[in-house]
Parts: C-alpha cells; structure tokens; sequence
C-alpha cells in the first residue's frame, strides 16, 4: 500500500474502527493461509476471534475510504477474498440477517 493509502486507512480507523485494525486483519488472513492443506482449519486465534471478524473490519475500511486509497486497499481484498473462497466451501444453510451482505460468514472452512 501507498503512504497515502496508509494515512488513509489511519483515519479511517481513527474514526470507524480502532488503530491498527486494518494491519490486524491483514495480518490475520496471512497467518490462515499459511496453514498447510488445501481448506483453512480452526481455530485460527483464540476463542471468539474468529478471520471473518477481521473481513468485517477490512469491509469497514474500504466503506470509508475515498476512492483512490479504497482502490489500493480494495487490490490486497481482493486477492485475500479469492484465497478465502478457494479455501473454504459455501455454507447457505448458515446466512442470517446478521451476515446479510457478508458473503465471508457464509463460508466453511473445514470439509
């Protein structure tokens, strides 16, 4: 990511989320995709911290960002969105309101 990006996501979190956020969840996904094997397993961190509450975050980020920083952050999404899928199998009988829009919560990870 660029330094504009940086400050920019900087602000974001200032503002939406909580410092750091933003590299927590990137950080998250490269740890889980460091796993041996071709699907993701749990747990991933400790009890309650689960790598979608990380995508909550990133999805929170690209919302606020202004475009040309939303772009930037919006490539490294994109590329862990489509490792994410390829390493999980859909789960339709688990969406609810909650997860409305979310398509990450609706993923299994184990076969």
């Amino acid at each position: 990511m660029s330094a504009r990006t940086r400050a920019a996501v900087r602000r974001v979190e200032a503002r939406f989320l909580r410092p750091d956020a933003v590299a927590d969840a990137l950080s998250r996904f490269e740890r889980a995709f460091q796993q041996p094997g071709r699907y993701l397993t749990d747990p991933y961190e400790s009890p309650g911290i689960e790598i979608e509450d990380g995508r909550d975050d990133l999805d929170v980020a690209l919302r606020h960002l202004p475009r040309g920083a939303r772009a930037d952050l919006g490539r490294l999404v994109e590329r862990i969105d489509e490792e994410f899928e390829r390493r999980t199998l859909p789960d339709p009988g688990w969406a609810s309101e909650w997860t409305a829009g979310r398509w990450w919560w609706w993923r299994l990870r184990e076969r």
